[in-house]
C-alpha cells in the first residue's frame, strides 16, 4: 500500500495536497483497494462550499458505494472530469490521475490538522 509522505490524510481515507490555498483531494490507495473496482465517481459541483467532514461526492465500486468527505473547508474550484469516462483511474493511480477535486480554502487549520504519512500508516495498521 502506497502512502506518499508529501500528502496529508483524513481518518476517512481521503488524501490532500496543498498548493497555497488550493487543496487537491482524492481517496487513498487503502480506500481504493478496499472498494475494489471503481465503476462510477459522483463528483461535486464547482462552486459548492463545504465544511471539513461534509460529504462531497461518492465512489461506486463493484462491491459498494462509499461517500467521499471533504478533508478541508472551502469552495470546490475544480473537478477531475476525466473520471466520468474513466472511473477506473481511481484504482490505477489514486494519487495521480485519479484525483477527485480541488478545494480553495481560506484557512490552513483543517489541512494542518490532517494526519501525516506516519499517522495514516498507524491508522491503517489498526
Amino acid at each position: 500500500m502506497q502512502i506518499p509522505s508529501d500528502l496529508r490524510y483524513s481518518n476517512d481515507h481521503e488524501w490532500a495536497k496543498a498548493d497555497g490555498a488550493v487543496v487537491r483531494i482524492g481517496i487513498t490507495d487503502y480506500a481504493q483497494d478496499a472498494l475494489g473496482d471503481v465503476v462510477f465517481v459522483d463528483l461535486p459541483k464547482v462552486g459548492t462550499t463545504l465544511k471539513a467532514g461534509e460529504a462531497l461526492g461518492e465512489v461506486e465500486s463493484t462491491k459498494s458505494v462509499s461517500e467521499i468527505y471533504a478533508p478541508v473547508s472551502g469552495t470546490v474550484t475544480s473537478v477531475n472530469d476525466s473520471l466520468t469516462n474513466a472511473p477506473e483511474s481511481v484504482n490505477a493511480d489514486p494519487y495521480g490521475v485519479g484525483w477527485i477535486c480541488e478545494i480553495t480554502t481560506t484557512s490552513s487549520t483543517d489541512y494542518d490538522a490532517l494526519l501525516d504519512a506516519s499517522g495514516y500508516q498507524a491508522l491503517t495498521n489498526n
